[in-house]
C-alpha cells in the first residue's frame, strides 16, 4: 500500500498537470464531457478544472492534512462507495480525494451525466502514481462497499438512507446558496455576485439562487453590474429555460424584473429555476438572522459583502471552495479516518 507521502505527492502532481493544461487538451476534455451533458461546455469545464487545481496546491493540501492524524500506511483499507452527482463537472472529485488520501479503496459510481471527466482525472492520477491502480475502482453497483457517500435529491436521499442504513454512510440532500445584500455593495462586488449566481448556469448547490435584500431594495445597480454575463443566453439550453420561465411569469402575471437573460422575482422559496433569482426582503438584521436560521439546514453557503455575515464567503467566492470546505458541513475526512 502507498504511504501518505506517495499519495499526497501524486495529487500535487495532478494539480500541476491541471494548472499547465494546454488549451487544446482543455477543449478536448470539454468536448468529451459535453457529449454526455450539454451544460458541460468549455467555460464550465475549465472553471471546474481550475477549482480542482486550486484545491491541489501543495501548501493548501499540507495545511489541511495537518489537522488530522493519518497512519503512514492504511493496513486495513475499506471499500468506500461513492454515488457521484453530475450537476457540475467532476463534482465528486473532493470525495475521491478524501478517500484516496485516507488510504481507502475508492469504489466510484459515476453519474450518467458525467461519465467521462472524473474517470479521466483518476486515470491521470494513476499515471502519476501507479500504486493507486489498486485503490481505484469504477463500478455500477455498490454491494461490496464497506461505507457509502451519496449525493442526490431529497427524494433519492430517502432511498439511500434506507438502502445503505446498515453501513456507515454520509448521505447528502438538496442544498442551495443565498446572498445577503444591504444596498451598500460596490459595482465590483455585485459583478462578482453575478458569477456566484450564473457560474455553471446556476446548476450547483453553491450557486446563489436567492438574495435577501432590505425592504425597498433597488435592483438597477445589480442588473448593471451583471450585464457582462449577457452572452449566457446564447447557450441554447439556458435560453430554453429563460424563455420557458419568462412565459410562465407573463402568462400568470407574476411580478418580476427582467434584463434579457436573468429574471428576479420575490418568493419565499429557496431554490430558483435556471435563469431566475429569487429574493426576499428583511426589515432589520434581527429579522434577517431569524430567516437564515430557519433555513440553515438547507444552505450550502452564504455570500455577503466582505464576508461580514457570520460563516459567509465574500462575493465571487461561492464557487471557489477550499479543500477544507466540506459539502453540507460534514467532515468527510474525519468520517473516513474512523472507519
Amino acid at each position: 500500500m502507498l504511504t501518505l507521502e506517495h499519495r499526497l505527492s501524486a495529487f500535487i502532481k495532478l494539480g500541476d498537470y491541471l494548472r499547465n493544461l494546454p488549451q487544446e487538451e482543455r477543449e478536448y476534455l470539454a468536448r468529451r464531457a459535453g457529449q454526455h451533458n450539454n451544460f458541460f461546455d468549455l467555460p464550465n469545464v475549465s472553471a471546474a478544472l481550475d477549482g480542482i487545481a486550486g484545491m491541489l496546491e501543495k501548501n493548501q493540501l499540507t495545511a489541511w492534512l495537518a489537522s488530522y492524524n493519518f497512519p503512514q500506511v492504511n493496513e486495513a483499507p475499506k471499500k468506500v462507495g461513492v454515488v457521484m452527482a453530475g450537476n457540475i463537472p467532476a463534482v465528486g472529485f473532493h470525495d475521491a480525494l478524501c478517500i484516496l488520501l485516507a488510504g481507502h479503496i475508492l469504489q466510484a459510481k459515476p453519474s450518467s451525466d458525467d461519465p467521462f471527466l472524473l474517470p479521466h482525472l483518476l486515470s491521470k492520477l494513476v499515471e502519476m502514481e501507479p500504486g493507486f491502480q489498486e485503490q481505484i475502482q469504477l463500478v455500477q453497483m455498490l454491494k461490496t462497499s464497506d461505507a457509502i457517500i451519496a449525493t442526490g435529491s431529497d427524494n433519492t436521499a430517502r432511498y439511500f438512507e434506507y438502502y445503505f442504513a446498515k453501513r456507515p454512510h454520509i448521505i447528502r440532500k438538496n442544498r442551495t446558496s443565498v446572498a445577503v445584500l444591504t444596498g451598500k455593495e460596490t459595482k465590483e462586488e455585485l459583478t462578482a455576485l453575478g458569477d456566484d449566481i450564473l457560474r455553471y448556469y446556476g446548476l450547483g448547490c453553491r450557486n446563489v439562487a436567492k438574495a435577501f435584500v432590505p425592504a425597498g431594495y433597488d435592483f438597477t445597480p445589480f442588473f448593471e453590474a451583471v450585464e457582462y454575463k449577457k452572452n449566457i443566453v446564447d447557450f441554447h439550453k439556458y435560453r430554453n429555460n429563460y424563455d420557458y420561465n419568462k412565459s410562465i411569469y407573463l402568462v400568470n402575471a407574476v411580478p418580476h424584473l427582467d434584463n434579457g437573460f436573468l429574471m428576479v422575482t420575490e418568493s419565499p422559496q429557496l431554490v430558483s429555476p435556471i435563469s431566475v433569482l429569487f429574493y426576499e426582503t428583511y426589515a432589520h438584521d434581527q429579522e434577517l438572522e431569524q430567516k437564515l436560521e430557519a433555513v440553515k439546514e438547507k444552505l450550502q453557503c452564504v455570500v455577503s459583502q466582505e464576508a461580514i455575515w457570520p460563516n459567509s464567503y465574500a462575493f465571487g467566492q461561492a464557487q471557489c471552495p477550499a479543500v477544507s470546505d466540506y459539502a453540507d458541513g460534514v467532515d468527510t475526512m474525519a468520517f473516513l479516518l474512523k472507519l
